[in-house]
């Protein structure tokens, strides 16, 4: 499945590399490419790898968006591939301006490109066919088929869980990216030296409230499918334990 955080990585380097060609990375212009925890950590090694600052939102659409509008142009697309880009006004004011003033072939090349993908997407979250567009366009820019694109990193084996609590506002999280437990204390100290086994093996694990239910989701991923599911399921035993599980200790996955 090529998810929206394969989109985020295309649609990213392509405009990474359009910014550098016009020279305005040097110019203090900002762009990075907006996450949320839920996004595979795979991807945000690719990122950053490109040079691509990568920027933490909390989960949901609105979270990303208010992020990603932050820089002068902003990528995001959750998992699901809700997303999009967005470019600030002023950046397009300054770029339209240079239409006829460029004279090196290559920037001339890349302002066209960059100016054409600002009126292909559609900056208001949810068209899901100015996204299907612009991906198709990069892919044969690129001259590079599916099996090429979803090549560009592997995903690291995850697991999603949830436990039934009897309350869920007993776990409270940080406000950058829900990724942080404050408390209970008991929990938070659990989960960390839980976590700390898995430093050796990309491990990387989280637990948040849900938003519609009294339960608690819970999210890792790992160098294997095995330490991934280990991990969420020792991250689900601790949740019941520390934060009034209802029923019996988990022993496999719940979606």
């Amino acid at each position: 499945l090529l998810d929206g955080n394969k989109i985020a990585c295309l649609i990213a380097e392509f405009l990474a590399e359009k910014l550098h060609a016009l020279e305005l990375d040097q110019e203090g212009v900002t762009f990075g490419c907006v996450q949320t925890a839920y996004a595979n950590g795979a991807a945000a090694q690719y990122l950053q790898a490109q040079g691509i600052h990568v920027a933490q939102a909390k989960t949901g659409v609105k979270f990303c968006h208010e992020k990603a509008t932050q820089f002068d142009v902003g990528v995001y697309f959750e998992a699901n591939g809700h997303g999009t880009v967005v470019f600030k006004d002023a950046l397009m004011e300054k770029l339209q301006k240079w239409e006829n003033s460029l004279h090196d072939e290559r920037k001339k090349l890349a302002l066209s490109q960059l100016l054409a993908a600002s009126q292909l997407v559609n900056q208001a979250t949810g068209d899901a066919m100015s996204d299907l567009l612009f991906v198709e366009a990069l892919l044969i820019q690129k001259n590079w088929s599916i099996g090429d694109w979803d090549a560009i990193y592997n995903d690291l084996p995850s697991r999603q869980t949830k436990v039934q609590v009897t309350d869920r506002s007993v776990i409270v999280t940080d406000d950058d990216d829900d990724t942080q437990v404050l408390a209970p204390d008991s929990l938070r100290l659990a989960l960390d030296a839980a976590l700390q086994a898995y430093a050796n093996k990309q491990g990387r694990a989280f637990v948040r409230p849900s938003g519609t239910e009294d339960a608690v989701r819970v999210y890792a991923e790992a160098d294997t499918q095995q330490d991934a599911d280990a991990l969420a399921l020792q991250f689900a035993k601790l949740v019941h334990e520390h934060c009034g599980g209802v029923g019996a200790e988990p022993s496999t996955f719940v979606a």
